[in-house]
């Protein structure tokens, strides 16, 4: 029983430890083109998610490895570590695609909704993306585990949700916050619909 629980213990750590490689990566790259873009006079800036323009699209991919200034680059640095981590609990893959799913959602909910000559930027829609994903595990699946992980999430980022509100203040993109959290209810929804028609129910 002991060799039992210290080799679980081990495939725990391991895990873990791919997690936090994971995530050390995305914050190294986000990092990475941030500091390039700067180096180079904002120039890829340039090229972020302008609204309701045929070269704004292009920006969708690009939008969340670019930030306005150092605190936007931290405040999403520090909300990405723990989103993210508890995010690949069940599987790393989730992270990806929620990521994957929110970039685009975020993206292009800017693009339409965004104003006029506005131009949109950063991670947080797909920070959002990953808080929608863990609040929509508790909702959709209702299991207790989920349940007590979405409540724990809700607690301690709920704020974050009034960064949906169009009023939530000048120069910030609610549009991309309020995309990016669907696209991770989406994804939730689709996971638990998944893990129905697998027959895994609630415990």
């Amino acid at each position: 029983m002991d060799a039992l629980r210290r080799q679980e213990a081990t495939e725990v750590g391991r895990a873990w430890a791919g997690d936090l490689r994971t995530l050390g990566g995305v914050t190294g790259a986000i990092w990475a083109v941030t500091v390039i873009d700067w180096a180079l006079g904002r120039a890829l800036a340039a090229h972020a998610i302008a609204p309701r323009t045929v070269a704004g699209l292009l920006g969708v991919p690009l939008a969340p490895l670019l930030h306005g200034g150092v605190g936007h680059l931290l405040v999403n640095t520090l909300a990405l570590w723990p989103l993210g981590f508890l995010a690949m609990q069940r599987k790393r893959l989730d992270f990806w695609v929620v990521a994957a799913v929110s970039t685009l959602t975020s993206g292009l909910g800017a693009w339409a909704l965004g104003g006029a000559g506005t131009v949109h930027l950063g991670a947080s829609g797909v920070i959002f993306g990953l808080l929608g994903f863990l609040l929509g595990r508790g909702w959709f699946e209702q299991t207790w585990t989920t349940v007590l992980l979405s409540s724990l999430v809700l607690w301690t980022f709920g704020g974050m949700l009034f960064g949906v509100l169009p009023f939530v203040g000048a120069g910030i993109s609610w549009q991309s916050h309020l995309f990016g959290l669907l696209g991770g209810l989406a994804v939730a929804q689709r996971l638990a619909a998944e893990r129905r028609r697998r027959g895994i129910g609630r415990r």
